[in-house]
């Protein structure tokens, strides 16, 4: 591995596009190559449509599919808005009712929640604590008008696998229509779609060394009637998703959906060795919790709660690996993960959670360097963490308690925040008199929470008690690049340095 880079263990969020899938594409694209246009009629069009036809037979065999059961798209995204959206609608005249599951893909559940605002009823399932939907709980939320049942496959944040089996047969005994996001599934445990009996499941090529901005969504010979377009257009794919088919992606999926039906056995084991390895090193720390334990996982996707620990900080500090503290369609939001909350996770858990996704070009290596770093790094914020009980020999650095015991010095202490709270800041002054000698700060929050405490304790030792708090919080953070959405956290601080004063009379 480059030395500059940080080790990727991101594969759930995006994998690296494979050589061979590459060389496929690139013989796609000039002028010597396949690139006519797959609905011309003359020599470079029918060379195109030999490409796409080669390609859909192999996304359909790594799926158990025919390969008229294969409708391209540009991904699990739209797949899944295609299944759910034009099943919804072709069958309005029959139900209005839908059932889903709470930690479904963010298309998933924005779909659901379009046609809601069109005025169809969805009935959300909330999993197990283990992150697994039970048949009856499934057979419960039907109703003789629901038309379309939702379940991924495998969870994008915790791996868990469902039973779609199970959940399809409920579904086929009641004569409703059942989609799978199979996006994190496909290429990482053996799919057969007659087997699991779905009516249609979603696949994307980014999850598996294919490149971005294509999939497909297998729709069971039988059920084209019960979906109706999003798009209009051409005609191409059976009218679904009509188009010119762009024959360098769909070569490239083909060839990435052959290397992973290939190898799956064997790199199934490989990766599952990776998380067990993983969790060995990092289980140890105490404090830690691997969601969806006691339920079947997808190989390669481990994710793990640190207590005592804020995510942020946490991700931060982890500089030289590059991974996720959940689904990376929603890394960009503030909030904590959706997915850990449903499954019973607290607030605190939820964002001091980290997905590791390992992938083909994961090594033994990189799995041992994560687990030095976590460690490290987990270490180092839990003894900044203002809830953790003082030792045997107190709280106070050996210099301080001989002052204080001399009577030439004395200890406060002032807090802000708390421990439900986004920040929670503790400072400690020796004070001697009017004046600080020394001070010690602990802190629970972002790494801006953590700089700005760090930055105002070196600035305390020699102030004055009537200076003790110089500047407004406003003036800290821009003295400090805060920006202006963490700004309330450092509010905690100020709160902690006027309870320090409150104490110092």
């Amino acid at each position: 591995m480059n030395a500059r880079l940080p080790v990727y263990l991101d594969y759930a969020a995006t994998t690296p596009v494979d050589p061979a899938v590459v060389a496929a594409m690139s013989a796609c694209l000039t002028e010597s190559g396949t690139f006519g246009n797959a609905a011309s009629g003359h020599l470079y069009g029918t060379a195109a449509a030999a490409c796409v036809r080669g390609a859909r037979e192999q996304v359909a065999a790594l799926i158990g599919a025919a390969a008229d059961e294969i409708v391209f798209t540009s991904g699990a995204t739209e797949s899944n808005n295609l299944a759910i959206l034009g099943c919804a609608r072709a069958n309005a005249d029959r139900g209005r009712h839908l059932v889903s599951v709470r930690t479904e893909h963010k298309s998933v559940l924005d779909a659901g929640r379009h046609l809601e605002r069109e005025g169809f009823a969805i009935t959300w399932l909330t999993p197990e604590p283990s992150g697994v939907v039970a048949p009856a709980a499934l057979a419960a939320a039907l109703r003789p008008d629901t038309v379309l049942v939702s379940v991924m496959y495998a969870n994008n944040e915790t791996g868990v696998l469902q039973d779609i089996a199970a959940l399809a047969t409920v579904c086929r005994e009641r004569g409703v229509a059942f989609h799978s996001d199979a996006a994190q599934a496909a290429g990482k445990v053996p799919v057969d779609v007659h087997a699991l009996g779905v009516e249609f499941l979603s696949l994307t090529a980014h999850k598996l060394y294919g490149p971005k901005g294509v999939g497909a969504l297998y729709v069971r010979r039988g059920a084209r009637a019960a979906l109706q377009a999003l798009t209009y257009g051409g005609g191409q794919e059976r009218g679904l998703r009509p188009g010119t088919l762009p024959t360098h992606q769909l070569a490239g999926f083909g060839v990435a959906c052959e290397i992973a039906r290939r190898e799956l056995p064997a790199e199934a084991a490989r990766l599952a060795r990776f998380g067990e390895r993983l969790w060995a090193g990092l289980a140890p720390l105490g404090g830690t919790h691997l969601n969806g334990a006691g339920a079947p996982r997808v190989p390669g996707i481990l994710n793990v709660s640190f207590e005592a620990v804020e995510g942020e900080s946490l991700v931060a500090g982890l500089t030289g690996i590059a991974l996720s503290t959940g689904a990376a369609c929603n890394s960009d939001s503030p909030e904590p993960s959706y997915v850990l909350r449903a499954l019973g996770r607290d607030r605190q858990l939820a964002e001091s959670s980290l997905r590791f996704s390992f992938g083909r070009f994961t090594h033994e290596t990189d799995v041992d360097f994560a687990i030095n770093a976590v460690r490290h790094e987990v270490a180092r914020l839990r003894a900044c963490y203002p809830g953790l009980p003082a030792g045997p020999g107190g709280d106070l650095p050996p210099g301080w308690a001989h002052e204080a015991a001399g009577g030439g010095a004395r200890v406060v202490n002032g807090e802000g925040g708390g421990p439900h709270q986004d920040s929670w800041v503790r400072f400690q002054l020796l004070v001697a008199g009017d004046t600080v000698k020394d001070a010690r700060f602990k802190a629970f929050g972002c790494p801006h929470t953590m700089d700005t405490a760090a930055w105002i304790c070196g600035e305390l030792s020699g102030r004055a008690r009537a200076t003790l708090i110089s500047g407004k919080p406003q003036d800290w953070a821009r003295a400090r690049g805060v920006p202006v959405e963490k700004l309330g956290r450092l509010f905690a601080i100020e709160d902690a340095l006027r309870a320090c004063l409150a104490q110092w009379v």
